[in-house]
């Protein structure tokens, strides 16, 4: 049996009840057992050997009880906080409160937590995007980290469908109105779908309104204005200082972000491959909660389907391996004149078709990803190179005559690679 004793104990639980149930003097007992005869006679009026606990009664406290419940009371009605508390307490109640002994007071009575005091507020009911066919984007920009072989930070300009979640994204050495303007032109290039509507914020990059002693109404001159007036795109605005109207966006910014902590580039080249690499993945292999597991190639796939005046070319998804080649050249011939994999002279194709296919599309693949460069669809360099190389891997096919077959095949190169 485990007997715990006060450090300084001369006596055992044994020694107590022995003591207690003597007839000897106090003096006897005493000289006996070489304690005072004090404590013969605490032990001898006590009902137990054991320890009673050292605990103060009472708390050396500086206010009265009276005084902690009036302090008490005036935390829970007025819920003042800490310091304004010991204000009070120290100009009418006690000069002599100090600061750490009244917040033990308020923990004692149950009051410590200002906030669980205050009345329970509603929880904050997340309203859900409007509902909206495809065609309605967000647009803004995030501002990338500076790398070590670049001169100055650059900007990633994001834009997203809110239907189908679609990502378009480019990379931009500054974040002027052309910058912006070029942008728009990029996104209604490579966008399946018809733009009917634009989301940004109020920055200078995407409209002249101001706000100084009041808000003013944008005046249509803006270069990203005028390019939407061209392109039939209706431009709205979110309101001043609130980002959660644009919050579909920034928050694909926050998926940006975190690649960008998760990842060590070695350049501004390895940076902008793979946010690129990454946008891709999202399109086509992401599947996303608010499309029901649906990737958003295949969301837009769905809407096509359903809908096809909405698009102004048909979305393609990017094929598993088994299927890559054919499908790829299937979607590349279709209604051209191609011997290969067109509708008007399938009865030249040979068994030998599917391997002069297959070489075919290698050879493009392989002779585009060389000369291609990040962004080289909006430059006039890239796109001669591009063509160069497209043509001379049809030469070798006796191909190149097929104009019709040209131009799809350099659209679908134009799209994906």
């Amino acid at each position: 049996m485990m007997i715990a004793l006060h450090k300084n104990a001369r006596t055992t639980p044994a020694i107590r009840a022995e003591i207690a149930a003597s007839g000897d003097s106090a003096a006897a007992l005493a000289q006996r057992f070489g304690i005072t005869e004090a404590t013969v006679y605490k032990w001898k009026k006590r009902t137990s050997v054991h320890d009673a606990s050292h605990t103060p009664h009472r708390l050396q406290t500086t206010l009265t009880p009276a005084q902690e419940r009036v302090v008490v009371e005036l935390r829970r009605t007025l819920l003042l906080p800490l310091d304004d508390l010991l204000a009070v307490t120290r100009e009418f109640i006690c000069p002599k409160a100090t600061r750490s002994g009244l917040d033990r007071c308020l923990r004692r009575h149950g009051v410590g937590n200002l906030g669980d005091l205050k009345p329970a507020q509603p929880a904050p009911v997340s309203e859900t995007f409007k509902a909206y066919e495809p065609g309605y984007l967000h647009v803004d920009l995030k501002y990338l980290p500076q790398m070590q072989d670049e001169n100055s930070r650059r900007y990633l300009f994001v834009a997203i469908d809110r239907a189908t979640r679609w990502v378009f994204v480019q990379i931009k050495k500054n974040k002027t109105a052309a910058s912006a303007k070029a942008f728009l032109n990029a996104v209604h290039k490579a966008c399946p779908m018809r733009i009917q509507k634009v989301l940004t914020d109020n920055g200078k990059e995407f409209t002249d309104r101001l706000f100084a002693s009041r808000a003013r109404q944008p005046t249509g001159e803006h270069e990203f204005d005028q390019l939407c007036s061209s392109l039939g795109i209706e431009h709205r605005l979110t309101k001043p200082r609130t980002p959660r109207t644009n919050g579909m966006v920034e928050r694909f910014n926050g998926r940006i972000a975190d690649v960008l902590r998760s990842h060590r580039f070695q350049s501004g080249q390895d940076l902008e491959q793979t946010l690129l690499r990454y946008v891709a993945l999202y399109n086509h292999q992401l599947p996303q909660s608010a499309l029901k597991s649906r990737t958003p190639i295949q969301a837009m796939k769905d809407w096509y389907a359903e809908r096809p005046e909405l698009f102004v070319k048909r979305p393609y998804d990017h094929p598993g391996c088994d299927t890559y080649v054919g499908q790829i050249w299937m979607e590349i011939t279709r209604g051209s004149g191609s011997v290969l994999g067109g509708n008007q002279h399938n009865e030249v194709k040979t068994a030998e078709t599917p391997i002069m296919v297959e070489r075919v599309v290698a050879d493009i693949d392989e002779i585009v990803r060389l000369v291609r460069f990040p962004g080289w669809q909006g430059t006039q360099v890239g796109e001669r190179e591009v063509k160069k190389a497209l043509r001379k891997a049809l030469f070798k096919y006796k191909l190149h005559a097929d104009e019709e077959l040209f131009e799809k095949a350099y659209s679908y190169i134009r799209q994906y690679y």
